[in-house]
């Protein structure tokens, strides 16, 4: 089933519990802090209808679809790229991300052991009730010296299994970071970061819907609650994803629900033994590659609207950015090129995008973005302080003559200049932007885990061969064959 717009609106109404601070806010459909971005997921839904694949009689989101050929990984990057497009690489963990993950493990599901079924089934629910899923995979910072809480003699406060029954287990603690789980409708629960051997309560992999009894959403500072219109802040008015802590206070999660039990090393495999770190993270790459496109572009603008895009030094700073641009475009379009048959399971041979161009990009994105924002910066220069403090300039008569006057330029009306300005400061200097400048850097793990991908995945033995065979074309010279040194 193809979800619409309007019923994932109302799948939000389900009972969450959301605070901001000690607020508790009943419906993030309505409320001031949340409801342009819930519009703005629900707009993703109404556009991918159009994105679709069909088995049997039933239509599912193209980003469920488990690749066989390379025209099926050009499917899946067709959607990602709408998404990104529509939200210009904005939302980090929109609707294709999670998804993405979860269809990729589908492809390898024996990785799972005794839970392959509990796997295949999720798989399936989420592709036919159109789910948006987000995960929480990280502890929270406060867990990563537990010693001082067995000093204290108090718990852990990462996420862990207290409890098993017959039904299911119940599971209490944290998990860092839930971006865009107050729109969603399931929270995975599982570890990206490689676990201890003695961390077994730890390793529960599971999913669990946003409205379960015990579960909240501590929501960082929304942005769009301070957004008071969108020409003054025409980013953070639409496309505050948000980031929650999620706190589970003994939630029950039924046997059918967990995919990891008490196995340290499977909790994280899962994820690079099948295709669904890959998946995921092609997304990624796409995603960003459509914020690239918007800030070349407002940088080319924001040149144009002072008259400095004739100016030779400026000129080579936008055709640098051009050219990381087309960069990223390359190695993107390089892991369908030479996409991997990989996994082969059975009879079923699948496709997967190539994860050495995947994981380069990946280390590309997160090294690149600061410096990116920083050349955008500089092109803007003081420009972005002569603006007026917001629009209601223009609803004084005396005052709106004025600005129209004195802050037009001869290559922009005063209106247009500064609807540009108010645009890039919200990618460059508002609060907005500063969390995507965080949000990019760590976006896949610290720098270390992103290059540790990249050196898991490298061929190693081929990079020695090279130097092996090269040393194996000559030996050690006879003394008489040494020519002198004068």
């Amino acid at each position: 089933m193809l979800k619409t717009g309007s019923e994932h609106l109302e799948s939000l109404r389900d009972g969450r519990v959301v605070y901001i601070g000690s607020e508790k806010v009943d419906d993030v459909t309505t409320h001031p802090a949340f409801r342009n971005a819930a519009r703005s997921i629900a707009g993703i839904y109404d556009m991918k209808r159009d994105f679709s694949f069909q088995e049997g009689k039933e239509k599912f989101s193209a980003y469920f679809l488990k690749a066989k050929t390379r025209e099926d990984l050009e499917k899946r990057t067709r959607v990602h790229r709408a998404i990104a497009d529509m939200s210009h690489g904005l939302l980090g963990r929109s609707p294709d991300h999670v998804s993405s993950f979860v269809t990729g493990m589908a492809m390898n599901s024996s990785v799972f052991g005794k839970f392959e079924k509990n796997l295949l089934a999720y798989y399936e629910k989420m592709r036919k009730e159109d789910l948006y899923g987000v995960y929480a995979v990280i502890p929270p910072q406060a867990a990563r010296n537990p010693e001082f809480y067995t000093r204290q003699n108090i718990p852990v406060p990462t996420l862990r299994v207290v409890r098993e029954d017959d039904d299911g287990v119940v599971v209490s603690g944290m998990k860092m970071l839930a971006t865009g789980a107050v729109f969603a409708n399931e929270i995975w629960i599982g570890n990206l970061i490689p676990l201890a051997p003695n961390q077994l309560a730890e390793s529960i992999t599971c999913a669990v819907p946003v409205g379960t009894p015990g579960v909240t959403l501590w929501s960082r500072k929304p942005f769009e609650l301070h957004a008071r219109c969108e020409f003054d802040s025409p980013l953070a008015w639409r496309f505050d994803e948000t980031d929650s802590m999620v706190m589970c206070d003994n939630v029950k999660v039924p046997w059918e629900r967990v995919f990891v039990h008490m196995d340290a090393v499977l909790a994280r495999d899962i994820y690079i033994k099948t295709p669904g770190h890959c998946y995921g993270n092609h997304q990624s790459n796409v995603r960003f590659h459509a914020k690239m496109q918007l800030i070349v572009g407002l940088a080319s603008k924001i040149a144009q609207a002072s008259g400095s895009h004739e100016i030779p030094a400026v000129r080579e700073v936008l055709g640098r950015l051009c050219a990381l641009e087309a960069a990223l475009g390359g190695m993107i379009a390089g892991q369908i090129q030479d996409a991997e048959d990989w996994p082969v399971v059975g009879n079923e041979g699948f496709k997967t995008f190539n994860r050495r161009y995947m994981y380069a990009a990946l280390n590309w994105c997160t090294e690149s973005h600061s410096s990116i924002i920083e050349a955008l910066r500089e092109l803007c220069g003081g420009g972005i302080f002569q603006m007026p403090a917001d629009i209601t300039v223009m609803h004084d008569p005396k005052l709106r003559a004025q600005f129209e006057q004195y802050w037009q330029t001869p290559q922009l009306a005063a209106v247009e200049r500064m609807k540009l300005y108010k645009l890039a400061w919200d990618l460059i200097g508002s609060e907005f932007a500063g969390r995507h400048l965080q949000y990019e850097k760590f976006y896949a793990g610290a720098s270390f885990i992103v290059r540790n991908h990249n050196y898991r995945e490298a061929p190693w033995d081929g990079y020695h061969k090279v130097v092996e065979d090269l040393m194996a074309g000559y030996d050690v010279p006879e003394a008489a064959a040494m020519k002198k040194v004068a």
